[in-house]
């Protein structure tokens, strides 16, 4: 069977693939990947009634969404000629209900560009990075992302 633009299978033209496997879902289960790299506990966070003890879909997504956004940012500081500095993301994953035992994300990322004294030169540049990077593609329409640049709110395009 072939890959559909839905399928789960990369298409043929990706420039990299991740690979991994979860066994024992978020309550208590065990996430790998072929590689060894990575190789974690996955426990349910005690806000939900679980043990702590291991990680979570959602630390796991605030961590990929914030490295992603980083270099999603290195691109568009190199194509402006930006020099942002030692850029820090703080990123905030939350699981909300939606409706019928259903559940959503929000996100929140906020950006420190040390380098970028300029208020809105730095909430351009977050914007920008907002457009290239593929965590931010892949939710848009999806979740409710807030971003914030040098602790000032970006408007969202």
């Amino acid at each position: 069977m072939g890959a559909t633009e839905n399928s789960a299978t990369p298409r043929a033209n990706a420039i990299y693939t991740a690979r991994a496997n979860v066994s024992g879902g978020r309550a208590a289960g065990r996430g790998r990947t072929p590689d060894g790299a990575l190789d974690l506990e996955l426990r349910l966070p005690r806000a939900l009634g679980g043990p702590d003890g291991g990680t979570n879909p959602e630390q796991l997504f605030a961590v990929g969404y914030a490295a992603c956004f980083e270099s999603a940012l290195d691109v568009v500081g190199r194509r402006q000629r930006a020099e942002p500095g030692p850029v820090s993301i703080d990123s905030c994953v939350g699981l909300l209900p939606a409706g019928r035992e259903g559940f959503r994300l929000s996100v929140e990322l906020d950006v420190t560009l040390p380098g970028i004294g300029d208020p809105q030169r730095a909430a351009q540049l977050v914007a920008a990075a907002d457009e290239v990077c593929p965590y931010s593609n892949a939710i848009r329409g999806n979740v409710d992302v807030r971003l914030r640049a040098n602790g000032r709110d970006v408007a969202s395009g």
